[in-house]
């Protein structure tokens, strides 16, 4: 390491918290007065994974039929390099200042602030915490569309193919609205790690199943179905062709949607050195480049298997029937995925919205006191806050009775991702590396990162469009809570 490189790390140590005394060489306390963080590069690329790999995957085959084999890995290559790019800025934002030394920002919002300030600030925090109930939303959707795939696999198997085993997808999201009320109990990020680490490893075991299940299918084709434009006009009118192009673009970036949470993530890691920004990014690189490969080889397999013909969802679409059971531990592996993507995608919006209450009502038993309940004979104590258990089931209920009236699963996840992608990846990130590296106006830097907001901007506009023709076409059709599959 050379001379600059000790100064900056012995810089990085000695850092302390006026307000609250303690050191950043405490065995307790980090230099901002917190317990110490403890997150490292793969705790977080086990939370990143968690949030990117979710149930965006089994539409990716849906979505690159719609682009054909020269635009659609294209087009998925292109969204990750930008979503690494974007959340290599944003990572640089956590710290206000010196890299080490700055004033630490905990969430997306509070980078905002530091950097931007002004009406840029609410903007984002509608955005956010409107993204994250959307993403609660379609979590919800596609949680219940897996359990329900596991009776309707059953069904088929005993029943036979030409049975239409239809069944209300309604129970099924109240049962996962049941188990997320319990896990919203957990407090914050840090508790969560363990959650994530096993929703990290489901999602890597039902995206493998998919693979296997679609590389199978291609064998028993004889070859690889598809075409280099995709799905062709005839099959789709020429304005559906168009309409289902543009939803294609939405899945995809809601499939790599994660930067929503990138701060939040990034203050689990523990004190420096190295910085929070390295250690996120080398997270970032290894994530990014999990998920992409993972994407490509699911979207592709999917696609080759089943050509125009590729379901919405790759593992609840029905392409597959058989072997059975196989496809009820792929879908099981996906609702015990959802269940932690579900917190980790709602911890910023829970800590959110207590960390205001509190504020405005310190003083209030509600919602400041915790009482100690024990569990399992007295051998764990948890400490229950009774506005916490009643804001955080309001949440879970509120978002399960939203999920009901629209269960459209490929659409739901279209808008979100399109509506989601250019202000929160990619507007946001960029201005506030503007602001944080001073970088000039009409330099070639600046320039550059101006056209790159532009473009996804456009992309944004037209994805969200194609998502709600969708959502539009399938509401001529649809009845609320009667909804079956």
């Amino acid at each position: 390491m050379g001379e600059n490189g000790v100064v900056a790390a012995k810089l990085c140590m000695e850092v302390t918290s006026a307000e609250l005394g303690h050191t950043a060489g405490s065995k307790l306390y980090d230099d901002d007065g917190r317990l110490k963080r403890t997150g490292t590069m793969w705790t977080a690329s086990a939370h990143i994974i968690t949030a990117v790999i979710g149930s965006g995957v089994l539409s990716l085959g849906w979505a690159i039929a719609q682009l054909g084999w020269v635009a659609g890995p294209a087009v998925m290559l292109l969204f990750s390099l930008v979503t690494y790019y974007t959340s290599a800025l944003l990572g640089d934002c956590y710290r206000s200042g010196d890299e080490c030394t700055g004033k630490r920002n905990y969430t997306y919002m509070d980078a905002v602030n530091a950097n931007l300030s002004g009406v840029k600030v609410q903007i984002c925090g509608f955005l956010q915490y409107a993204n994250i109930v959307g993403v609660a939303i379609g979590y919800t959707i596609a949680a219940s569309i897996s359990m329900l795939a596991i009776k309707r696999a059953n069904c088929f198997h005993e029943e036979g193919h030409g049975d239409p085993c239809n069944i209300s997808s309604t129970p099924y999201m109240i049962i996962f609205g049941v188990a997320e009320i319990f896990f919203s109990q957990i407090p914050d990020f840090d508790q969560i790690s363990w959650l994530s680490i096993l929703a990290a490893v489901m999602s890597f075991t039902y995206s493998s199943i998919g693979l296997g299940l679609g590389v199978v299918q291609v064998v028993a084709n004889g070859g690889v179905k598809g075409s280099l434009t995709g799905i062709s006009i005839g099959v789709v009118t020429p304005m559906d062709k168009v309409w289902r192009s543009l939803q294609a673009f939405g899945d995809i970036a809601f499939a790599y949607s994660y930067s929503l949470i990138l701060i939040e993530i990034q203050d689990t890691i523990r004190a420096p050195p190295p910085s929070e920004s390295k250690v996120m990014r080398r997270a970032t690189v290894v994530s990014v480049a999990v998920t992409t490969l993972f994407y490509m080889l699911c979207g592709c397999s999917g696609y080759a298997a089943f050509g125009d013909a590729s379901p919405g969802n790759l593992l609840t679409g029905f392409g597959f029937y058989e072997p059975f059971w196989l496809l009820d531990v792929a879908n099981a592996a996906i609702v015990v995925h959802l269940v932690g993507a579900y917190q980790v995608y709602c911890q910023p919006l829970f800590a959110f919205v207590e960390k205001w209450a509190h504020e405005r009502w310190p003083k209030s038993w509600f919602i400041a006191k915790e009482f100690d309940l024990s569990l399992a004979g007295g051998r764990f104590c948890y400490k229950v806050n009774m506005f916490r258990l009643t804001w955080r089931s309001g949440f879970v209920v509120a978002t399960t009775v939203v999920s009901m009236l629209l269960p459209f699963f490929n659409d739901v996840v279209g808008f979100l991702g399109a509506i989601g992608f250019w202000p929160l990846t990619v507007y946001f990130p960029v201005e506030m590396y503007i602001v944080q590296k001073r970088i000039p106006k009409w330099s070639t830097r600046w320039v550059c990162l101006q056209l790159l907001s532009l473009a996804c901007l456009i992309i944004t506009v037209a994805s969200a469009a194609g998502s709600v023709a969708g959502i539009m076409s399938d509401l001529k059709v649809y009845k609320p809570f009667a909804t079956t599959y």
